[in-house]
């Protein structure tokens, strides 16, 4: 799997992770998934995406989007 499509696996988790725990925790966790929204948007413009960092050093092959330094 490249580092690209792990971001996106790890993106997808956590969006869906957002919205149960606010369905059965707090709907103050909608304040997670605009996070994650915010962090998508930048990284597409930037370039820069922190999850990519973290997986690149994990071992992650790198793709044609995000680049592991």
């Amino acid at each position: 799997m490249t580092l690209d499509r792990a971001v996106l696996v790890f993106a997808g988790i956590m969006v869906l992770l957002s919205v149960v725990l606010t369905w059965t925790v707090s709907v103050y966790f909608l304040w997670f998934t605009v996070f994650i929204g915010l962090n998508l948007i930048q990284s597409a413009f930037t370039g820069f995406c922190p999850a990519a960092l973290v997986l690149g050093k994990l071992g992650f092959s790198t793709g044609c989007a995000f680049e592991a330094k």
